[in-house]
């Protein structure tokens, strides 16, 4: 029924539990999961996560929080990891820009940002991007580098309208989390508003950004059904229909059209 396309089941919160809480959510109609890579550690752990079940797939990247200190072979070590996991390995990401509170100079994290984006437009594999503070810089870097024809995702989506209708223009996706549930989502909300069906996303990035009534704990899977029935409220229709063209969405954007 859903299909969250970006999560973090190799966080150290799931130490104890990853794999029962990977299969219950799954039992409870969670069908594809995305584990998404933020750094070269997480990027292995992701792949071998997605190597345990038929449902989960991988994705591998830097974050730009964890750009600095990148050995040289950083780009090869990545191409290994999606042409030894073809199949698996569904994009590129999650790579970008955040300008709150990181001490990575602007410069920088465009240079890995970019690098990272002509990787996956080699790989013929979409890009996750994440854009916090950053949202004038993060639109130049898609038009200057024509990210909509690798194709992709802005995750976590955190910007104004006019910037998902930018976004949608360039021809990505828009992923929205559990932010949409909170009480002072109301800009958010507009977003979700704008956002042509066919290009609308769900994702948990659990652990974290549990949606309500559970915000505050840790985020799973299962919780998506909250973020689907808000959006079903918003755009006025049904949680099954929002749930469906999601799905439908999300195998195209990352070409799992096959399942």
């Amino acid at each position: 029924m859903y299909f969250d396309t970006h999560a973090h089941y190799d966080d150290e919160q799931f130490d104890e539990d990853r794999y029962e809480v990977i299969q219950r959510v799954h039992e409870e109609g969670v069908d594809i999961i995305v584990n998404v890579g933020a750094s070269m550690d997480t990027s292995v752990k992701s792949v071998d996560i997605a190597n345990k079940y038929d449902y989960v797939y991988a994705s591998v990247g830097v974050h730009p929080h964890e750009v600095e200190g990148l050995t040289d072979d950083y780009l090869e070590i990545l191409r290994q990891l999606i042409c030894q996991n073809r199949g698996k390995v569904v994009a590129v990401g999650e790579i970008g820009l955040d300008y709150y509170r990181n001490p990575i100079p602007k410069d920088v994290q465009k240079e890995f940002f970019v690098q990272q984006i002509d990787l996956a437009r080699q790989m013929k594999l979409p890009v996750i991007i994440h854009d916090r503070d950053a949202h004038q810089d993060t639109l130049d870097v898609i038009r200057d580098e024509d990210v909509g024809k690798i194709g992709g995702i802005v995750h976590c989506f955190s910007g104004s309208k006019e910037m998902a209708e930018e976004v949608i223009r360039r021809g990505l996706y828009v992923a929205i989390g559990g932010v949409v549930t909170f009480k002072n989502a109301k800009k958010l909300v507009d977003v979700v508003r704008v956002i042509p069906e066919e290009r609308l996303l769900i994702e948990t990035d659990l652990p974290y950004l549990t949606p309500e009534p559970f915000r505050g704990g840790r985020n799973d899977s299962s919780y998506l059904k909250y973020i689907v029935d808000k959006i079903a409220d918003i755009k006025e229709t049904s949680s099954e229909y929002i749930a469906k063209v999601t799905m439908e969405n999300a195998k195209r954007v990352y070409n799992l059209n096959t399942f």
